[in-house]
């Protein structure tokens, strides 16, 4: 009974994360939509004035619902260190505009991702598209959602000849990257430009499987548990689990179901150094 009145507490969180999320990107994110100026950070990755102010929003916001450290993409490194140390117990794990190059060119695909962790695993989480009007979230052990629809909203491919394939090139390892379009195992293939969608798109069984050569973090805590509660699976290149780690990035592999993702790993560890 415990435990279901903590999941039952952590359900009504999400909904109430939901609904910060909604207001933060209404208040801050839509007004400067198709107005941000992109800028470049130290490894090359864009930021715009967007997404300092749609951090520091949640910053101010998020103890409405729990009081604990916050680590998000756009602080320091020494940040990330000293936060996530002092956040075992709990911390928040934010990234205020995934997607910051489609955002600054008025691509319509991006997203705020925000997740509460403890231990390094993510309690709940809500991914947010406000051009879209799409808010995805799951709380552990009680399902995963699309504006109040629960996830998976189709069935996956059976097998990954007639899967559609979500893929960031540029990340992979360049024989992988050639294996995949010299012999491609899947139907088709798709790169939307945010991460944290993309694990929703899997999610929701718009994607069947999903490559990325290079996640952080705050690219995966939410989507991560987005995917499991809707039944999904995810690992890295290597087979191992995906671990919640600051400033390291992680080769991910995903699959909408388990049958998937085995077969979507095999392939692609059979075809990796080619």
């Amino acid at each position: 009974m415990a435990s279901s009145g903590i999941q039952s507490s952590q359900l009504a969180q999400a909904r109430a994360l939901e609904s910060l999320v909604r207001d933060v990107a209404r208040d801050v994110i839509l007004p400067r939509f198709m107005k941000a100026v992109r800028q470049h950070k130290s490894d090359g990755s864009s930021l715009t004035e967007a997404d300092l102010f749609t951090q520091k929003a949640l910053i101010a916001r998020l103890p409405e619902i729990r009081d604990a450290p916050i680590i998000g993409e756009e602080m320091s490194p020494a940040q990330h260190r000293e936060r996530w140390r002092n956040g075992a117990e709990g911390i928040w794990c934010i990234d205020p505009i995934d997607g910051t190059t489609n955002f600054a060119n008025g691509i319509p695909l991006f997203a705020v991702s925000v997740a509460w962790m403890v231990n390094g695993e993510t309690q709940f989480g809500v991914v947010y598209n406000p051009v879209t009007d799409e808010a995805f979230y799951a709380s552990q052990g009680q399902g995963a959602w699309l504006n109040g629809t629960r996830l998976p909203l189709r069935k996956p491919a059976k097998q990954l000849a007639g899967a559609v394939a979500g893929v960031d090139f540029k990340r992979l390892p360049p024989g992988l990257a050639a294996a995949l379009v010299t012999h491609k195992p899947v139907y088709s293939q798709r790169n939307f430009g945010s991460s944290a969608l993309e694990w929703c798109f899997v999610a929701a069984g718009r994607l069947d499987v999903y490559l990325h050569g290079g996640q952080a973090l705050w690219d995966y805590a939410a989507g991560r548990l987005i995917l499991a509660e809707a039944g999904g699976t995810s690992s890295l290149l290597d087979g191992n689990a995906v671990v919640a780690e600051p400033r390291k990035k992680h080769a991910v592999v995903l699959g909408a179901n388990p049958s998937l993702h085995s077969q979507w790993l095999d392939w692609l560890q059979a075809h990796n150094g080619d």
